[in-house]
């Protein structure tokens, strides 16, 4: 069993990091997570892209955008420096989800993979999502 099985298969179809991105499916955070120190391109699903945009009445309360997205990016450089060899990581920063309430722990991971061209990247998922 030294052969590769998969050496003459024929690709049907392939779903790069690019077209997540294009589609949606994907959003690229790579600018700020350069700035909270992150050396890969690092990009959020839609689920995590609603937990870090905050509603109306969180803006009233004081939240924004980039306040939220640099919390949980510190959370995951922490989680990544203590984590062991690896190439995911669990995390769960806190969230205000509704104004006036507790900041809630919402469990995300992250996984560290090859781009579209064998690159490292990171890719930052809801428990559940992958």
């Amino acid at each position: 069993m030294d052969e590769n099985i998969w050496k003459d298969a024929e690709v049907i179809a392939a779903y790069t990091r690019e077209q997540a991105l294009e589609d949606g499916n994907l959003v690229d955070l790579s600018d700020l997570a350069r700035e909270a120190g992150f050396k890969f391109p690092v990009a959020v699903t839609p689920g995590v892209w609603a937990v870090l945009d905050p509603t109306e009445e969180l803006k009233t309360a004081g939240q924004d955008f980039v306040g939220r997205a640099w919390d949980m990016l510190t959370i995951l450089r922490l989680a990544i420096r203590s984590a062991s060899t690896t190439d995911e990581v669990r995390f769960a920063p806190l969230f205000l989800r509704n104004a006036g309430r507790k900041a809630e722990a919402v469990k995300m991971w992250a996984k560290c993979g090859p781009g579209d061209d064998s690159e490292p990247v990171i890719t930052v998922m809801l428990h559940g999502e992958d």
